[in-house]
């Protein structure tokens, strides 16, 4: 455990935005270039796919899987940024770890594909794999910060189409909240150097598109019926505004009587395992991850 370490990534995340309004091509630009920088595993070969009628990125050992289970990743992006480019060092190093293949899906984004198109698209992934003969006890979700909620609602809207659920969610830092009411968004303010209140209401408000927050797809840590879920595994930062979309949900899937495991790690950020290889945290936090999702697979 270094401070200077956890002290470098905090700096790098707190570099002066640029002054003025920001377009949302902006932001998309400027988080290309910061998960641009993140550290991907040179042992796995990525290609191209398509799942559902959504773009993919394939991802597997270079040698071939040698384990048995397919990982289904949601990239972050508080549903308006990112793509499975920007995932690709988190998806990587999963399957760098676990020996397992996975899909990285591009849903669509807003502001041009509010709420809910990307649970629209994740869904329809996850049918294509069972219509191609994937067993569901061999998939399982994951993803981080808004991909991390999409694990979670594409789990509810599944269930809801009546699909069979998936062996196991993985979640780094998931956004669960549409809300915004957690402590956390004000306890950890200045704490948190990725995100200020005002950031992501601004986000928020594109996917929201004026829908009613208050509901299990939108904020499912205040308000999802999580009984039947499989296992959880959520992962969450101490210097996050979002801390308690994590521990809020994970309380849920408990009460719900959910196999579920809350990992926090003090003093990080938002989706801190993607600094793998120059955060020791986000490595350890990753090796956990890929335990869990063997265990989950296993047999």
């Amino acid at each position: 455990m270094s401070k200077e370490q956890r002290g470098k990534v905090d700096a790098m995340l707190r570099k002066p935005a640029p002054e003025g309004p920001r377009s949302v091509e902006e932001f998309r630009a400027g988080f290309r270039q910061l998960m641009a920088g993140m550290i991907v595993p040179d042992t796995v070969r990525t290609a191209e796919a398509e799942l559902g009628g959504r773009r993919a990125l394939r991802f597997e050992p270079e040698s071939g899987p040698t384990a048995a289970g397919t990982v289904l990743y949601f990239h972050g992006g508080g549903w308006v940024v990112g793509s499975p480019e920007t995932a690709r060092a988190l998806t990587a190093n999963l399957v760098a770890r676990t020996g397992l293949e996975a899909y990285s899906v591009q849903y669509r984004l807003a502001p041009e594909h509010p709420f809910p198109a990307a649970i629209e698209d994740t869904v329809s992934a996850y049918r294509a794999l069972l219509d191609s003969g994937t067993d569901p006890a061999a998939v399982v979700f994951a993803g981080d910060s808004a991909g991390g909620g999409l694990a979670v609602t594409t789990c509810l809207a599944a269930r809801d189409a009546g699909l069979p659920l998936p062996a196991a969610v993985l979640a780094f830092s998931p956004g669960t909240d549409a809300t915004r009411t957690g402590e956390s968004m004000e306890t950890r303010a200045g704490l948190d150097p990725f995100f200020t209140r005002a950031s992501l209401e601004y986000t928020g408000a594109m996917y929201l598109a004026g829908a009613d927050p208050h509901q299990p797809l939108l904020s499912p840590a205040l308000y999802a019926d999580l009984t039947g879920f499989p296992p959880m595994l959520i992962q969450v930062g101490t210097n996050e505004l979002l801390m308690d979309d994590s521990t809020r949900l994970a309380a849920r899937a408990r009460a719900a009587g959910v196999d579920v495991i809350l990992d926090v790690t003090a003093d990080v950020p938002h989706v801190f395992q993607a600094f793998a290889g120059i955060l020791d945290e986000a490595d350890e936090a990753l090796d956990r991850a890929a335990l869990f999702l063997r265990q989950r697979l296993r047999g």
